[in-house]
């Protein structure tokens, strides 16, 4: 499982346990199975009048996506491209072809076929590009699906709230303190599983997977820059130094923890500034 999911999941259960054993003589209180049939109900209803069956039934795999601690294997696939580069370079295509089997990358592996069966390269990169703009529409719409579930069930919640209240008026001259009780919790139950469900489940499994989609694109804009570099025989050494930057962390272009200085950041900055200067960008192209 995913380490911070399993992090949250725990502070969350524990954060409503402590709350709802301090601030309730009965904790019990808080389990409204009519409220939370309405709020879920109401959800589950809209998402399917908002959005094609195909695209609902996805909402169970997403969420073991969420939960799984999904590996990128970033390294794996630098070093990977920086060796299929050398050999590039050494004019060796059969030599190429045999490394591009062990390839476990899909998108890595298109664009070193490509290569080597000598696409032209604004070819490669157009094609690339569009394989990017596609994974990130796709993935920017699941991520939108848990948003709008979000804001579904606070509405639900109201709905419920209100649907409490009118039963509420209806038997408030009968003097029952008792049924009176039991509609004013289903009024403010269902408001409060809207907000938690909205708060605690949907919008953060969002953030996540919009999350997850930065870190897919970072990597596929990291082969693209390789594929690109590959196609300009490149060394594999200014290579291997300008992809790290796809993956480095902020604080290391400005500060080295080993002299407190630039180092070699500043001298592989330069070089990728060098590269800059002395080939087509490729970020500037119409994905």
């Amino acid at each position: 499982m995913n380490p911070s999911t399993l992090i949250g999941m725990v502070a969350s259960v524990v954060l409503l346990a402590v709350v709802l054993f301090f601030s309730a003589d009965n904790p019990l209180l808080f389990l409204n199975l009519p409220g939370l049939a309405i709020v879920l109900g109401g959800t589950l209803a809209a998402t399917f009048l908002s959005y094609p069956l195909t695209e609902v039934l996805r909402v169970f795999g997403l969420i073991r996506t969420v939960m799984r601690n999904e590996r990128m294997y970033t390294q794996k696939d630098l070093d990977e491209l920086v060796q299929v580069s050398k050999l590039w370079i050494q004019d060796d295509p059969r030599a190429v072809e045999r490394a591009l089997q062990k390839v476990t990358n899909p998108f890595l592996r298109t664009g070193v076929q490509l290569v080597i069966d000598r696409t032209p390269e604004e070819d490669i990169l157009d094609l690339l590009q569009w394989r990017i703009a596609r994974l990130r529409a796709k993935e920017a719409a699941e991520a939108e699906l848990f948003r709008v579930m979000a804001n579904f069930a606070p509405a639900f919640g109201m709905i419920g709230t209100l649907v409490g209240l009118v039963n509420l008026m209806d038997i408030l001259g009968q003097g029952d303190m008792r049924i009176i009780g039991s509609h004013l919790a289903v009024a403010l139950m269902t408001t409060f599983y809207g907000i938690l469900l909205a708060n605690l489940v949907f919008k953060p499994v969002a953030v996540k997977l919009e999350r997850r989609t930065e870190q897919r694109v970072a990597l596929m804009n990291m082969v693209l820059q390789g594929i690109s570099m590959m196609c300009a025989k490149r060394s594999p050494s200014l290579m291997r130094e300008t992809l790290k930057s796809f993956v480095a962390q902020y604080d290391d272009e400005i500060f080295d923890a080993g002299n407190g200085k630039g180092g070699s950041n500043a001298t592989a900055a330069a070089r990728a500034a060098g590269l800059g200067a002395s080939s087509r960008p490729v970020a500037n192209r119409k994905a």
